[in-house]
This record gives C-alpha cells, sequence and structure tokens, in this order.
C-alpha cells in the first residue's frame, strides 16, 4: 500500500501510464467531457473535492512543461485565476470553447467536485531529465 501521494488507484494508474506531451484536463463538475480520454472522477459532493486540492496533488507528482486555461476563467472566477497563475506561470489563455476542443485531444480528464465557473486547466506533461 502507497503511504503518501495519490493513494486513488485509478488515478494513480492512470498518471503512471502518461508520457510526454501527453494532456491532462482538470476540470471543474460542469465541463463537457469529451469522448475518448480515460476519466478519473473524483466529484463527491458539490465542492468536494475542490479544484485547488486536485491541482496540487497532480502538480506534485507530474511534470508540467505547458498549460492552458479560458480567458473566461479571470472575470468569472478571479480566486481560480489567482491560484492558476500562482502554480502555472506560463499558463496560456484561450477562449472557453477552444479550451473545450483542445480537450478532447487529453489522454486524462480528472473530473472534481468544484462548482465554480471555468475551474479547468489543460496540463502538458514534460519529461524530469
Amino acid at each position: 500500500m502507497k503511504r503518501a501521494g495519490i493513494l486513488n488507484r485509478h488515478l494513480a494508474g492512470a498518471l503512471a501510464e502518461l508520457g510526454h506531451g501527453d494532456g491532462v484536463l482538470i476540470c471543474d463538475v460542469g465541463m463537457p467531457i469529451p469522448a475518448g480520454p480515460r476519466v478519473v472522477d473524483l466529484a463527491f459532493r458539490a465542492g468536494v473535492p475542490s479544484f485547488a486540492e486536485v491541482l496540487d496533488g497532480l502538480l506534485a507528482e507530474l511534470v508540467v512543461e505547458g498549460a492552458t486555461a479560458a480567458d473566461e476563467v479571470r472575470e468569472a472566477n478571479p480566486e481560480t485565476a489567482s491560484l492558476l497563475a500562482d502554480r502555472l506561470p506560463d499558463l496560456v489563455h484561450v477562449p472557453h470553447d477552444g479550451l473545450k476542443a483542445l480537450s478532447a485531444g487529453a489522454r486524462l480528464v480528472v473530473r472534481t467536485g468544484e462548482a465554480r465557473p471555468y475551474a479547468n486547466v489543460l496540463l502538458r506533461c514534460g519529461v524530469f531529465f
């Protein structure tokens, strides 16, 4: 049994399968989930787990070389916009419809219980060397 890190076996296994350039969408409960990517649904109740908790847990486990969020997060959800700016200094913003289109190419979708608008980010995996 693991003693630390991500304990959810479905999520830990999915993370172990990722490679350089793979996309990981961390999304709120309202984001449309595209057909195709593997989905690990962590949503339990509205707000649980939060987007911030899941983002921080994944950033502790992954090498991230890029990230994309929706332009709309800045106005509709400034708290999440600030969180993303703090955690991902090279964050790129695109219109929400563009983020939805990009998410179709993700390898993994991690759905949180977040119930605030535009709490979504598409991470691009890097390499540790």
